[in-house]
C-alpha cells in the first residue's frame, strides 16, 4: 500500500473515530447509566404472574435469564414487568382433502415495565413468536409437537423482551 493511501485511510479512520466519540453509544452489557451492573438491574425486575402455560413459560425464561435460577439474588425490586399474552393457531399446508397438514403457533405479547417507586409505566413494548409444526396421525405426537412449538415461540418472546429490557435498563437504571 502506498504512503498516500495509508495516510488517507488513517485520516478517514481518525475522522470517523472523532465523529462517533460523542454519539452516546453505550455497550449493552457494560455498566448502566447509574454505574451499576446490568445483571443487578435485571435482577431488580419482578416478573408478574402471566396466565396460561405459554405465559408461564415466558415468565420462567425471563426469571431464569435475569437471575440464573438463584431467586432474586438479594437485590431490591425496583420494577415490575407485566405481560399479556395472546395465542393463535393458523393452519398451513392444506392437503387436497381440505385437512391441515401443519399449523403455526402464533404468540403475541404486550409488556410494560412499571417503576415501583411511583407506580408509573416507564417502558412498553410488543414481542411476537411464531413456530410451525407438522400435524401427524398419532394424537400424542401431535400434542407434543404443538407443545414444542409453543415452547419455541415462548423462548423467542422471552429473548426479545430480555434484550429490550436490557437496552432500556442499561440507559435508565
Amino acid at each position: 500500500m502506498s504512503l498516500l493511501k495509508l495516510t488517507r485511510t488513517f485520516g478517514v479512520v481518525s475522522l470517523l473515530a472523532a465523529a462517533s466519540a460523542g454519539c452516546g453509544f453505550q455497550p449493552l452489557h457494560g455498566p448502566t447509566a447509574s454505574g451499576g451492573s446490568l445483571s443487578d438491574a435485571m435482577k431488580s425486575v419482578d416478573v408478574a404472574l402471566v396466565p396460561g402455560r405459554v405465559g408461564q413459560k415466558i415468565r420462567n425464561e425471563l426469571i431464569f435469564a435475569a437471575q440464573g435460577g438463584n431467586g432474586d439474588g438479594g437485590v431490591k425490586q425496583k420494577y415490575k414487568l407485566e405481560i399479556t399474552v395472546k395465542e393463535e393457531l393458523r393452519n398451513t399446508l392444506v392437503a387436497s382433502t381440505g385437512d391441515a397438514q401443519g399449523q403455526i403457533v402464533e404468540v403475541n405479547a404486550d409488556f410494560k415495565l412499571i417503576n415501583l417507586a411511583d407506580n408509573k409505566t416507564v417502558f412498553t413494548g410488543k414481542a411476537a413468536g411464531r413456530a410451525a409444526y407438522d400435524k401427524v396421525d398419532s394424537v400424542f405426537s401431535d400434542v407434543r409437537a404443538k407443545l414444542d412449538a409453543e415452547n419455541r415461540a415462548a423462548r423467542t418472546i422471552s429473548e426479545t423482551i430480555k434484550i429490550r429490557l436490557s437496552a432500556y435498563l442499561s440507559g435508565n437504571a
